[in-house]
């Protein structure tokens, strides 16, 4: 197979748009609700709460506005400790610290790449007084949510579920971003829908949502003049970020189908390799198919050797590693990228606590972070591009 570098970038997962999100963009500026207020942000919020399966939804900036807002609702105070996903991007955890938190990072499991409940258990007996647990769903795959919540209800803590890279994933029919206390979604440009940026506080506690919504407009109070009795943030969406989001809404089930028209085109075209994919229990779970990764198997890896900044390697007949593959795809115009390397291992965390399943065991994340990447999955590569791209990993093994 002759393959030329892509004309055009293969993106690891970059915005669809469709043309709907012009309607009401456009609207917006007709009627000049260019602001934090207008009728986007009310249906946007609308559409987020029915689609979830959430009482009540508050469009904010980001997802990480989200998440911290997530973290003062749930009452964390300075010098506590907060279990949280170990295998994230640290959007996930900043927030914790933001409210003075520390972090305790829980291991992630075999069969989802995510919190691993069995880790949680025993981080609960290491620390009893943790009463709030942030868990992410990693690139699109429910983590063990209906477990999570039972530990966290026997223990009287709060979970917070971070579903940004999981919107239309389900877990036994239920959407995720409905099993938390409270839960968040984004709408960052490489999302399963986008605005460009926003994101959203979903939660079945009206009071909770009320507050959320008010700290994130500065926390105004009810007064002819600007009056403020506790800390607010300029948090909130924009009425013109959120007619895209509203536009793209109606063809959120239309961008799964296709992501994992292409986890499947992956799967299928990589099974003669020493490799797997990003694993799902397909019994009680359907993933978003966000993102496409691949672990290579541990025999099949050649010498790959990590500083904190970078990476190199040896190359081996029949072997090979992440960065190679990475190197091969970017040779060729497509991105790649490293799987998130873990929270306990980056350089700002190193000193915070971490648990694996048993006392000493060797930490999944890390194996994962070594052995793995994410491949290009954008909705708009074709398959004859991504044959292409199955092609160039077979040569890396060759």
């Amino acid at each position: 197979m002759d393959i030329k570098p892509f004309p055009h970038k293969l993106w690891l997962s970059s915005p669809t748009m469709h043309g709907e999100e012009l309607q009401y963009i456009t609207e917006a500026y007709q009627t000049n609700w260019m602001s934090t207020v207008g009728e986007n942000i009310t249906q946007t919020e609308r559409l987020s709460a029915e689609y979830v399966g959430c009482r009540y939804a508050v469009g904010l900036a980001s997802g990480t506005a989200a998440l911290h807002l997530a973290v003062k609702l749930a009452g964390v105070r300075r010098g506590e400790r907060v279990f949280c996903s170990d295998m994230t991007f640290a959007a996930t955890v900043n927030p914790v610290v933001y409210e003075g938190g520390i972090p305790v990072f829980i291991d992630s499991e075999r069969d989802t790449w995510n919190m691993d409940p069995v880790a949680l258990e025993r981080a609960f007996l290491l620390y009893p007084d943790v009463r709030v647990v942030v868990v992410a769903n990693l690139y699109g795959t429910p983590a063990g949510l209906d477990k999570i919540r039972r530990i966290c209800d026997d223990h009287g803590a709060t979970m917070i579920e971070d579903a940004a890279e999981s919107l239309g994933a389900t877990l036994c029919g239920k959407q995720t971003g409905s099993f938390g206390h409270f839960n968040v979604i984004s709408f960052n440009g490489n999302k399963i829908i986008t605005g460009s940026s926003g994101g959203m506080l979903l939660t079945d506690d009206r009071d909770a949502a009320d507050r959320a919504r008010k700290w994130s407009t500065q926390s105004r109070e009810n007064a002819p003049w600007y009056q403020h009795t506790e800390l607010g943030y300029n948090y909130r969406m924009s009425n013109v970020i959120a007619g895209v989001v509203r536009g793209q809404y109606a063809h959120l089930n239309e961008h799964i189908a296709g992501k994992r028209a292409i986890y499947m085109r992956y799967k299928e075209g990589l099974a003669d390799l020493p490799v797997t994919m990003n694993p799902y229990d397909s019994a009680v779970a359907e993933p978003n198919f966000w993102l496409s990764c691949l672990l290579i198997d541990g025999q099949a890896m050649c010498r790959e050797t990590r500083s904190d900044t970078q990476a190199s390697y040896v190359s081996e007949k029949g072997k090979s590693c992440p960065a190679e593959i990475l190197e091969m795809l970017s040779a060729y115009n497509a991105e790649g990228r490293p799987i998130w390397k873990p929270m306990h291992m980056q350089p700002v965390f190193r000193e915070n606590p971490f648990v694996t399943a048993q006392a000493e065991a060797a930490p999944v994340d890390e194996d994962i972070f070594a052995r793995g990447l994410c491949l290009p999955s954008d909705n708009k590569m074709t398959p004859a591009e991504q044959d292409a791209v199955i092609e160039l990993i077979k040569r890396c093994f060759a």
